[in-house]
């Protein structure tokens, strides 16, 4: 029969070079970061933010990767992926055509001037398309989170695009293609400078350019649902174990102990972001838990397969204070910091976090590991007779990438600027998803009657009004653990 064959041991269909397990393997974890954007990032964002912009947020975050996966195979795979045009950047081309595709993936950059190629994966390049696709797509929806509540959509259309060909596609390419980076011996595992670092140094510039959100939206911006909240954060969790398990292209030892890690960070960091609030602020926030949560999950991505376990619980309780201090502290005496609305706070749980973590794994990459996974012979962190100058390696890769985000990101915008405006007006800031999209997230009342609040509100005043005041007040004492006793939006 048909299905009993395809598990023989060879057909004329199967190349010897294709392992199966690996191919799987890929396949699954390409899923599982899948799902952390859809419906993961969906979910979350549409809950985390005021009911006024549930449809717009989650809109934002679907859009971002739909359209990432057509700009993905026409040319942003090879940019990423393919051969050396630049030391920064790769040849465009198309990932499209039935030969390309059931070949055996390749990283042909990766070859240039190594004393020691990479080995190549064992599935064909439609997996590695696939499963690149992923990074790049999520890449952007973690970029929204910066912008939310007050971006014009249009505006967000045009540059998801634009933003993924001139700024992904490079610091993928410098770090992981092939690229001067990746040779030059910068460590980043699975994506702490090519995904996070990236995410929030753009959508802090992005949000600078955007402008800021309503006095009123950023001085009272309650999730309208904490426990679907806490559901997309769970989806982010579990889809983790293909972010940092896949790095390794392989069904391998070292995607065993990467997925191990990233779930011990992930808890030690959630549980030292607790217990700073239960310390300074008397209670825990479950938006605290989640925004701890995910500072671990970034923070051990550079190094996720490099370090011992241990090394993970040291990554965590680092993710959990650091970005905490800077959110919590640092945040209420800068100026720049509190001038630029990032929405959810992108730059402290990605942008602080990745680039600790990429410093983090420059002190306690272990040679063993390394000598796994890395293309670069001699590789090892600071603690392991590496030295200073593999910190100083991974300080000069985050450097290159804030720069080029900075600059890219700017030059986009201010050119989309050009055409269509950056921002909503304040008229229809004041209205939000139904001005943006003619729908709401909560639209209908009672049996499938449109809400009207001359008719409902009357009513309800009708019935005393302590209703009005008790709704109103625990909305205040939900937006106060969010911004009156913190003094600052903190969210993903």
């Amino acid at each position: 029969m048909a299905s009993s064959s395809a598990y023989a041991a060879q057909l004329p269909a199967v190349p010897e070079w294709l392992n199966k397990g690996d191919n799987a393997w890929q396949l699954t974890a390409a899923t599982l970061v899948g799902i952390q954007s859809m419906p993961g990032l969906v979910v979350l964002y549409g809950s985390i933010v005021k009911k006024k912009w549930a449809v717009n947020s989650a809109f934002m975050a679907l859009y971002a990767y739909a359209s990432s996966l057509l700009v993905w195979v026409l040319v942003g795979f090879r940019m990423a992926f393919g051969d050396r045009l630049l030391p920064f950047w790769g040849k465009a081309g198309v990932a499209l055509s039935q030969g390309y595709l059931v070949a055996r993936a390749s990283l042909p950059a990766t070859a240039h001037g190594a004393a020691t190629p990479r080995t190549e994966p064992m599935y064909p390049e439609a997996t590695l398309v696939l499963f690149q696709f992923e990074f790049a797509a999520i890449t952007l929806v973690l970029l929204a989170g910066s912008v939310l509540g007050r971006m014009n959509i249009k505006a967000w259309m045009a540059f998801t695009p634009l933003w993924l060909l001139l700024s992904y596609t490079v610091g993928a390419f410098s770090l992981w293609g092939g690229g001067f980076l990746y040779h030059w011996g910068v460590i980043d595992y699975s994506g702490g400078y090519v995904i996070h670092l990236s995410s929030g140094v753009a959508g802090f510039t992005a949000a600078y350019w955007v402008g800021p959100r309503l006095k009123s939206d950023r001085e009272r911006f309650s999730p309208n649902n904490i426990l679907l909240m806490i559901a997309g954060g769970g989806l982010l969790w579990m889809g983790w174990a293909g972010f940092n398990g896949g790095a390794p292209y392989a069904a391998s030892i070292a995607a065993s102990v990467a997925v191990l890690n990233t779930n011990v960070s992930a808890a030690t960091s959630l549980l030292t972001w607790t217990c700073l609030d239960v310390i300074f602020f008397s209670k825990p926030s479950v938006i605290g838990a989640v925004q701890g949560m995910m500072t671990g999950l970034v923070c051990i991505t550079p190094g996720a397969g490099l370090v011992q376990t241990w090394a993970a619980v040291v990554m965590g309780v680092f993710a959990g204070s650091v970005p905490w201090f800077t959110m919590m502290i640092l945040h209420k005496k800068s100026a720049l910091l509190m001038r630029v609305d990032d929405t959810l706070a992108v730059f402290h749980t990605h942008a602080v976090a990745g680039l600790l973590g990429g410093v983090l794994t420059g002190l306690l990459a272990t040679p063993e590991l390394l000598g796994i996974e890395s293309p670069v012979p001699g590789l090892r962190g600071a603690f392991y007779g590496g030295g200073a100058r593999q910190v100083g390696k991974q300080l000069a890769g985050a450097a290159f990438v804030v720069a080029w985000n900075v600059v890219v990101t700017s030059l986009i915008l201010l050119a989309i600027g050009l055409v269509v405006p950056l921002r909503m007006p304040d008229d229809q800031l004041m209205i939000g998803d139904d001005a943006a999209h003619g729908e709401e997230a909560y639209a209908l009342w009672g049996d499938g009657e449109k809400f009207d609040a001359t008719r409902h509100d009357a009513a309800r005043v009708g019935l005393g009004g302590g209703g009005m005041e008790r709704e109103g007040s625990a909305e205040q004492r939900l937006s106060g653990i969010m911004m009156g006793a913190r003094g600052v939006t903190i969210q993903l």
